[in-house]
This record gives structure tokens, sequence and C-alpha cells, in this order.
């Protein structure tokens, strides 16, 4: 059986954050798309669900992982980093096997 991707607290707790500054919850969806430096990058954004979405939520705030992205996110730890070169969020996938210096494209 295949893990399903992992959303940390501090991810969730930005959702809430944005849920809260623009008054509307929506899910965010990471996907996982063709191209990018090195074969694959993340599609990260706030989306609406889909009927074969993954749906990871806690207290009402959800992430989505589409069924064509899912097997390339299995195990993959779903984060929010506030560092000095910014925010964002980010995700830490075991499946790649190598990726580029910004951190969105990877590949398998």
């Amino acid at each position: 059986m295949t893990l399903p991707p992992h959303v940390t607290d501090r991810a969730f707790a930005r959702l809430a954050e944005i849920a809260e500054a623009t008054g509307q919850s929506r899910p965010l969806r990471v996907a996982v798309e063709g191209g990018g430096c090195s074969g694959f990058h993340y599609d990260i954004k706030l989306d609406d669900p889909a009927p074969d979405d993954l749906v990871l939520e806690k207290e009402g705030l959800k992430v989505l992982v589409d069924s064509v992205s899912l097997p390339f996110l299995a195990g993959a730890v779903i984060d929010f980093t506030d560092e000095l070169i910014g925010a964002r969020f980010v995700v830490e996938n075991p499946n790649a096997t190598s990726s580029c210096g910004c951190g969105t494209s990877f590949s398998i």
C-alpha cells in the first residue's frame, strides 16, 4: 500500500492564516506537472476540489492531491517555510532522485 502525502501542522496553520486574511477558506492543491528544469515541477495553488482528489483535512482546512499526482507524492511531506529567501509551501518528496536549486523542479 502506498503512503499518502502528509501535511504538517505548520502548513495547515498557514492555510488558516490565508483563510482569515481573505475571509474565505479554499483548499490548497498540490500537483505534479511535467516540465521544469529537472523534468517535473510542483504546482501549488488555492483551488476547488475535483471528484477524484485525495483530500487531506484538519479542522476544516483542506489540501488536495489529484489522482495523477498521487503516485509522485507518495510519502511526501507538504510543509510551509518562512525563511530569509521567502515564505512558501514546500514539498519534501522521498521519490525525487534530484531537484533543482529552486526546489520546485525534480526528477524521479
